[in-house]
């Protein structure tokens, strides 16, 4: 059996809505925004936020990588970096 290598890089879970709603909060995004970044509908984010709806695992990766390409760092609760599950702003 191969043992894994450990990573340098974090690999995160699906975001959750409240991590998107703080995302969007430190980045000065309106819904508006996030949906052009991400290329997914404004009624999408809306339901997502709201926890209406169940979005797929593509969804929310279009929306985690605009929100990590404006400098968001996301944080999982086992996360080794200091703090629980939440989200940062990269320096």
């Amino acid at each position: 059996m191969l043992a894994r290598k450990p990573s340098a890089v974090y690999e995160a879970a699906m975001i959750d809505a409240a991590q998107m709603r703080a995302a969007r909060a430190m980045l000065g995004w309106r819904m508006e925004d996030l949906s052009a970044k991400a290329g997914v509908s404004l009624a999408s984010i809306k339901n997502i936020e709201r926890g209406v709806t169940d979005p797929r695992a593509s969804t929310l990766r279009s929306i985690q990588a605009a929100l990590e390409g404006a400098g968001i760092v996301f944080l999982d609760a086992g996360d080794m970096r200091p703090g629980g599950k939440g989200v940062r702003l990269k320096s």
